[in-house]
């Protein structure tokens, strides 16, 4: 009969629940049970989460705020544009990152910064038309820019890391060579 492998589990309550200690015994082979689910593999751009979130909020700035404030704000224009940006060089990024990884990244960049642009843009209608323009919209849209901004950062450290093993296995093929 094998032995076992345990591990010593720490409780701060004991059956007093006065905050006593006592260790248990666990067998090492027990888990957690949890509730993972394996992401969906990215065939293209339109399958990155960053991509769908940004190019849904565009939609719903275009359609929830920007009918409000034509003609009246005078950066309507600009935040347009800046909004349909965003998931365009999202895309951009994603076709280039293998071909010229350098200029993949930039475009992240340039997509990071156009978020915090639109951030700017909402704060500014949700302050300046609190009364026309439904402020929990604009929050939310906040909220989903800001999340999206993260979201593509955690891809440009991917994209930068997976670019810097590249470089160090191709160094090392050459020193076989």
């Amino acid at each position: 009969m094998a032995a076992k492998n345990y591990r010593d589990k720490i409780s701060t309550e004991g059956n007093d629940g006065m905050g006593t200690m006592e260790i248990r015994k666990i067998p090492s082979g027990t888990f957690r049970k949890t509730s993972f689910y394996p992401k969906k593999p990215v065939r293209s751009f339109r399958d990155l989460e960053v991509y769908q979130k940004t190019s849904q909020a565009s939609a719903d700035v275009m359609r929830k705020i920007t009918p409000k404030i034509t003609g009246k704000y005078p950066m309507t224009d600009r935040m347009s544009q800046c909004l349909l940006t965003i998931p365009n060089l999202i895309a951009e990024a994603h076709s280039r990152r293998f071909e010229d990884e350098k200029t993949g990244l930039k475009l992240l960049d340039e997509s990071m910064a156009e978020c915090n642009k639109m951030v700017v843009y909402l704060e500014q209608i949700r302050d300046i038309y609190g009364g026309e323009v439904d402020r929990s919209v604009c929050e939310e849209l906040i909220k989903a820019y800001i999340y999206s901004r993260e979201k593509i950062f955690r891809l440009y450290k991917s994209w930068k890391s997976f670019q810097e093993e590249h470089e160090r296995n191709a160094g090392r093929i050459r020193e076989v060579k």
